[in-house]
């Protein structure tokens, strides 16, 4: 064990961070990019890539699967499930993003210097996901003067979400046109590359179908015109734009059990992963409804059967615990997922109900549940795609189509991050029940307020986009795609 030493601007004030790598291989890469300007940029991608990864999986074990019912907590105290957040959860996912958001722009800085167009593609990707991940969280957020302490740039200004979304996706589109070149990294390069092993096409497809990701979340704001985009990507310039199209594409850091590529629960005692959860009655009743085969590796019987508990219960009537996560899941592979096969289905299924473009959105759904399935190892039992529950209703309602859609997708977001959070936000499905002991007047929340250093070290930025937001900073004011 090796300790690294960086010095880092979050886009609040300097900051001396003592990190620690994992391995002797993440010693050699991982280098300051603060400290060298000769840092070669393909040596950042993978501790920064595994940092963001792994923050995510606890991000999504503590706050995400409470929220979203995937389990709920048997400690009354912790009230998430209750839609009580308190400030200090936002310090976290703030300080480690941006962290990593200085090393992925580095990475773009140095091969845009050694004109490497894969590297530069791949960076942009980078830039986009992390950067959504921040907006999408709090709203408006420092952006165009972010992570610029090295230009003595200690309070940036807050930029608006709208502006966000435009320069990210923008990113996309020039990362696209770079990896279009098809510029192949060289036998050093690949193996620095934890995803695809330097796989030029693989990091096309993953940058478009996250492009489509955001696209469909900004889709309800029109100045952004992305029902047009989305059309134009699948359907008038799909060679131009091309997307996942099997599982093996999938965006997936799959962990091993050996360093230095190991999940962030690899360590956890049993306890820390599941004994103080149980599986809730949501997630678990609609899989057994189903007869979907996932949930032998999402969830531990007990007494031979698969039983959840209450999500929202009330204050002190905490429920005795049954089905949890099975130990083995603290090492599986497929929770480094970033984005899947199954969810870009899923989009395009929705895409084809709001009419943004004319394939049968049949296909799309049911090519998702039968790959959500099929990356799990399993094979999809007969006739499951005709289920009671599961069957497409061509005659329903476009609400009860989302609603299937969602339903679907909500299971092929597992443990990714904030996307299932993010997508009921958007959307309001699937439809969730609300417990007698649920707090906030019973509203999920809409956004995490601002970390407190925020608060102190930049506050009258603070307060300007408090202000530009609607205000207050809380858990319910909505953030501009979501108004």
């Amino acid at each position: 064990m090796k300790a690294i030493k960086y010095f880092i601007i979050t886009g609040l004030a300097a900051v001396s961070i003592s990190m620690v790598s994992c391995t002797k291989n993440f010693s050699e890469i991982n280098t300051n990019p603060n400290g060298s300007s000769l840092a070669a940029p393909e040596a950042l991608l993978a501790p920064a890539l595994y940092d963001v990864v792994t923050k995510n999986q606890t991000r999504a074990l503590r706050l995400t699967n409470e929220l979203m019912q995937d389990h709920v907590t048997t400690i009354n105290s912790d009230e998430i499930h209750r839609y009580v957040i308190r400030p200090s959860e936002s310090d976290y996912m703030w300080n480690n993003w941006y962290l990593q958001l200085t090393n992925f722009k580095d990475m773009y800085k140095g091969a845009a210097i050694l004109q490497q167009k894969s590297l530069m593609g791949m960076a942009l990707i980078m830039d986009a996901w992390v950067t959504s991940l921040i907006t999408d969280l709090f709203g408006d957020v420092p952006y165009s003067e972010a992570n610029m302490g090295k230009n003595n740039i200690y309070t940036p200004k807050f930029d608006s979400q709208k502006d966000i979304y435009t320069s990210i996706l923008d990113k996309l589109d020039t990362a696209n046109v770079y990896l279009a070149a098809n510029q192949a990294l060289t036998a050093d390069q690949k193996p620095l590359d934890p995803l695809y092993a330097g796989d030029i096409a693989k990091w096309r497809k993953f940058g478009n179908s996250l492009l489509l990701r955001l696209l469909l979340r900004v889709s309800g704001k029109p100045e952004m015109n992305a029902g047009a985009r989305i059309k134009k990507m699948v359907e008038t310039s799909p060679a131009t734009y091309p997307i996942f199209t099997t599982n093996d594409e999938s965006a997936i850091l799959r962990f091993t059990t050996t360093a230095p590529y190991v999940s962030a629960f690899n360590t956890y005692r049993d306890y820390d992963f599941n004994g103080d959860n149980g599986l809730a009655e949501f997630f678990i009743n609609n899989l057994k409804d189903w007869g979907d085969p996932r949930i032998a590796k999402w969830a531990a019987p007990v007494g031979g059967q698969y039983l959840g508990i209450p999500s929202g219960y009330a204050s002190g009537a905490v429920p005795d615990r049954k089905s949890y996560y099975p130990a083995a899941l603290k090492d599986e592979p497929l929770l480094g997922n970033i984005i899947n096969y199954s969810e870009v289905q899923f989009i395009l299924a929705e895409a084809a109900v709001r009419g943004y473009i004319s394939g049968n959105p049949k296909t799309y759904y049911d090519n998702g549940i039968t790959n959500g399935i099929t990356l799990w190892g399993y094979t999809v039992p007969a006739n499951y795609l005709n289920g009671t529950d599961i069957m497409w209703n061509a005659g329903g309602s476009d609400g009860s189509k989302l609603e299937q859609i969602h339903l679907q997708k909500y299971y092929a977001m597992f443990f990714t991050d904030f996307q299932q959070w993010n997508e009921y936000r958007r959307t309001g499905h699937p439809v969730l029940p609300i417990g007698p002991g649920v707090l906030n007047n019973g509203k999920m929340p809409a956004r995490f307020k601002y970390p407190v250093s925020v608060q102190s070290l930049n506050r009258a930025n603070y307060e300007a986009a408090v202000a530009a937001m609607g205000g207050p900073d809380d858990l319910n004011t909505k953030m501009w795609w979501n108004k």
